[in-house]
């Protein structure tokens, strides 16, 4: 099916629990689905209640059941066919994507690649979990079992909706639970498809479900007594309000939350590929990425270098119908989204920045695109450690460049943050880098690249930008649990 903007009809059911789609039962309370390159509805996000929720846990668990008995090579071949099958629907999986999150098809491709690879590795990660054997004295021995939590929750971002319920997905059902997903409220359209894709792979009704829903849904999925965990993608407030209600049940918690990762650019740097670097980490998906570098040092001496070509590679980046294959940047979630951001700008300017291109909102010239939520991507200079621009998340195609004269004052001043997700450092001295490296307080730092994501490396924060990690082999932990088992060979022994 090929869809271009401003044509995608969303009638189907986006519940879905017991192996099929599943029709609301109260549409009160619901929400208008926009589309953000035409600010048109695109359908509603009807939330789902307490009943419903209920229904979708324990669709859940009786699926839970049947597929933690099975082995880790049963459950691989079930996964390997679901990243066969989403590869074959790359396209219209991404055409769909682009339409409720207004990313460029460019962009969406490669997120929906991602997400198959993710599955493709932990169904090759599924028939390796094993426990531990222990010699004890006297020939009694213990052994150690890695066992499933149970039903697991994953919340999702409306930034990387598909890619993010496979980053969820995928580990926790190579570990043998099931999950219950629940997208954002303003993404609400593609996780089905993803739960079609598992269904249709073959794995038991109820393995993955999806439940619709904001606030409100996601407390009943926290509060619920048969959740073993939760696992949450979003902003630091939401965030610790997840892990409240969470500890309520004792329940496992893994937060991967906000950033404002600073990018640090030595004069010794390969000057084309910092360029490209610092782009690629202020400018993807329209600057709504959570480890973007937004906060770009750069030393004094090839700042003016820096700042003419990178305004210069800005003002020509294609903005517009992200339907279009030559478009780099599409448009913002949503229309108060878009306008927060344009106020970081506003506020940027009173605060002393300099605006050296961008940052207004754009109408581009097809008829069709022109209530879309378009921001020009912007270059602020002239910036502060103070400023309100450099301290919070903007999540917009905003870059704030700040220079610097010394490793130890520009190491001080990135760690000095409450955030902790991503950094960077461009230089071609190598013990520079593995020492700036080292003194990053951040859960990935990027040497001479960024925002690169292989699923095969653990992702998440320091700090508050949360904890427990995604991708990577050390994920298993985050999805299993131990169990030791004692064998005594020989007799009792008692004080008593």
């Amino acid at each position: 099916m090929s869809v271009s903007t401003g044509t995608l009809l969303v009638k189907e059911p986006l519940n879905f629990w017991g192996g099929a789609r599943v029709k609301p039962k109260d549409t009160k309370n619901s929400e208008p689905v926009y589309e953000p390159a035409t600010g048109r509805v695109l359908c509603d996000m009807i939330p789902c209640g307490e009943e419903e929720v209920d229904e979708a846990i324990k669709s859940a668990h009786s699926a839970y059941l049947k597929w933690s008995k099975l082995s880790g090579m049963e459950r691989a071949r079930f996964m390997l066919e679901a990243a066969r099958i989403i590869r074959e629907r790359r396209d219209e999986i991404a055409r769909a994507e682009v339409a409720n999150n207004g990313k460029s098809i460019t962009e969406a491709q490669v997120d929906i690649d991602v997400a198959w690879q993710c599955i493709e590795y932990y169904a090759g990660i599924a028939p390796t979990l094993s426990g531990q054997h222990i010699q004890l004295p006297g020939g009694s021995f213990a052994y150690t079992r890695r066992e499933p939590l149970g039903v697991c929750v994953g919340i999702g971002a409306w930034n990387y909706p598909f890619q993010i319920a496979a980053w969820k997905s995928a580990p926790a059902m190579a570990c043998g639970n099931a999950m219950v997903f629940k997208p954002s409220p303003m993404t609400p359209v593609t996780a089905v498809m993803l739960a079609e894709i598992y269904k249709e792979a073959g794995v038991p009704d109820g393995l993955f479900n999806v439940v619709q829903g904001g606030a409100e849904t996601g407390g009943l999925l926290c509060h619920h007594p048969m959740v073993a965990k939760v696992s949450f993608t979003g902003s630091v407030p939401t965030g610790k309000k997840i892990m409240e209600m969470a500890a309520k049940g004792v329940k496992q918690v893994t937060l991967e939350l906000g950033g404002k990762s600073p990018l640090i650019i030595f004069k010794d740097c390969e000057l084309e590929n910092a360029i490209k670097g610092a782009l690629m980490a202020n400018f993807l998906t329209q600057g709504e990425v959570c480890c973007n570098g937004t906060r770009v040092f750069v030393q004094r001496e090839i700042m003016p270098q820096f700042l003419e070509e990178v305004v210069k590679r800005t003002k020509a980046i294609p903005v517009g119908d992200p339907m279009c294959e030559a478009t780099r940047m599409g448009a913002l979630i949503s229309k108060p989204h878009m306008e927060k951001v344009l106020g970081f700008i506003k506020q940027a300017k009173e605060q002393g920045a300099k605006v050296l291109c961008g940052g207004e909102q754009f109408v581009p010239n097809d008829p069709k695109l022109k209530d879309g939520y378009f921001v020009s991507p912007c270059v602020l200079d002239n910036c502060r450690d103070d400023m309100t621009c450099v301290k919070e998340e903007i999540f917009g195609p905003v870059m704030s460049v700040l220079p610097f004269d010394t490793e130890e004052e520009v190491l001080q001043r990135a760690n000095n943050t409450t955030f902790g997700l991503a950094s960077g450092v461009f230089t071609r001295d190598i013990a520079r880098a593995h020492r700036v490296a080292e003194n990053l307080q951040a859960g990935t730092c990027y040497i001479n690249n960024y925002n690169v994501g292989p699923v095969e490396v653990p992702f998440g924060g320091y700090k508050m930008s949360g904890f427990g990690r995604e991708n990577g082999q050390v994920t298993i932990e985050y999805y299993s649990q131990l169990k030791t088992v004692v064998v005594e060979m020989g007799d009792v022994e008692s004080i008593f």
